[in-house]
């Protein structure tokens, strides 16, 4: 049933950046309303629709994009700059508590840089053979199209009329369609996903399209469909050609501040394991001082990793595809390292952590991208012996309530050999 014009005190922004407060029948969650606000909402249960704000937040600001509180990429675009990273500090605080852990969180550095280097892209055509293309409608799943995105990179300039073209290109199938783009070196590297094998009238066209378009690569569901210019990235002092597809760091400036504080804090480290190291983010840095073995299920992006070590000389980065989910490294194999880096995806790395946690590794680094994960397998290292030395927020999200997360954990008896991560 639905409850017209109730009025709402906001008691605070709960975790995915609404507005939580009490009303007819409970607490209710209104998306856009901030902390401290007296609204109107429309009601449903306990979701809200904003109608009106009566008592602005002294923290409201006017939104920069046009398409927000219609386009769900961005959840607290009216909140201002400080109250945001207070907000998310918090966040990271309260899922430590929760997790039975009393941990000090330092403030979140900003590392959005120039913006974000990577999206994806939605495309679906309609009965009437109109292709839309953009990202998801907020609490729904409709697509809201878009013709710019302030949050991407200039690099990025050229990905929404690319994603335009290739999504007309393949209108004909009807089929959903995801477009993955990312900006390198070379130019717009673009996965599609969604569209299934191509025959080859589809083949033809999409390389048509690539051409006139510039794109440096186009692969469909990391099948390589064309490719100009091998895409290159920048890791440490090693360039990267990555496989399709393959998982980045949303920004360049996140990138690079985490390395910096990673290698910071294995100073004095001569052997070190890369636990879901992708394509080498952290462990080419690392190898230009230590030796790395990297681990990771995918085998063309450990196969990249190499080549890009061993073409830049740093020290031999041996690598091993592995599942870390279903075959983790036990912990006599971890005990032989001088330190463990540890990033794996939204999910989290229970078992691994669990194995950490009963092995003689004196240093974890921990990175993370989902808090509650994060503080799960933080507070299974700590039952198993370690503590925290620091723990970082990077914020590489603007307007989301995402963070990245550094987390700094060490066995006591080796605590004062190694410098902690710089600030």
């Amino acid at each position: 049933m639905i409850s017209l014009n109730a009025r709402i005190k906001i008691d605070r922004l709960g975790q995915k950046g609404e507005g939580l407060g009490r009303g007819p029948d409970g607490q209710v969650a209104v998306p856009y309303a901030l902390a401290g606000e007296t609204i109107i909402a429309e009601l449903d249960g306990a979701q809200g629709k904003l109608i009106e704000v009566l008592t602005p937040s002294p923290d409201r600001i006017e939104p920069f994009c046009r398409y927000f509180a219609s386009c769900g990429g961005c959840a607290v675009q009216t909140l201002a700059p400080a109250p945001t990273a207070q907000w998310k500090r918090e966040l990271l605080s309260d899922a430590l508590r929760q997790a039975g852990l009393n941990a000090s969180v330092d403030p979140p550095i900003d590392a959005h840089g120039e913006g974000r280097r990577r999206a994806t892209f939605h495309a679906r055509t309609g009965a009437d053979g109109r292709t839309a293309v953009g990202f998801m409608q907020s609490r729904a799943h409709d697509i809201v199209e878009i013709t710019e995105c302030p949050l991407l990179a200039p690099a990025m300039s050229g990905a929404l009329p690319a994603a335009r073209a290739l999504a007309d290109a393949l209108a004909a199938s009807g089929k959903p369609l995801d477009i993955h783009v990312t900006a390198t070196a070379a130019g717009l590297d673009i996965d599609l996903r969604g569209c299934g094998a191509l025959d080859e009238h589809q083949t033809k066209r999409l390389v048509r399209r690539a051409l006139s378009l510039d794109l440096a690569r186009l692969s469909n569901h990391g099948a390589l469909i064309t490719v100009q210019r091998q895409p290159l990235l920048e890791m440490g002092r090693a360039l990267v050609a990555p496989p399709p597809g393959v998982f980045l760091q949303a920004t360049e400036a996140a990138e690079k501040l985490l390395a910096e504080k990673i290698c910071a804090a294995l100073e004095g480290v001569e052997t070190v394991a890369d636990l879901f190291a992708g394509v080498g983010t952290f462990s080419l840095p690392i190898a230009e001082f230590a030796r790395v073995c990297a681990f990771d299920l995918e085998a063309p992006a450990l196969a990249a990793l190499a080549r890009g070590a061993r073409a830049s000389g740093l020290r031999p980065v041996k690598t091993e595809t592995r599942d870390l989910f279903r075959r983790p490294l036990a912990p006599k194999d971890l005990a032989a390292y001088g330190a463990v880096v540890l990033d794996p995806p939204r999910a989290g790395a229970q078992e691994q952590a669990r194995a950490l946690a009963e092995s003689g590794a004196p240093l974890v680094i921990s990175v993370s991208c989902n808090i509650r994960t994060f503080a799960r397998d933080a507070a299974i290292l700590c039952a198993g012996g370690y503590e925290i030395v620091r723990i970082q927020p990077i914020d590489q999200f603007r307007c989301s309530p995402h963070l990245e997360i550094i987390g700094e954990f060490r066995r006591p008896a080796v605590k004062a050999r190694r410098r902690p991560l710089l600030g």
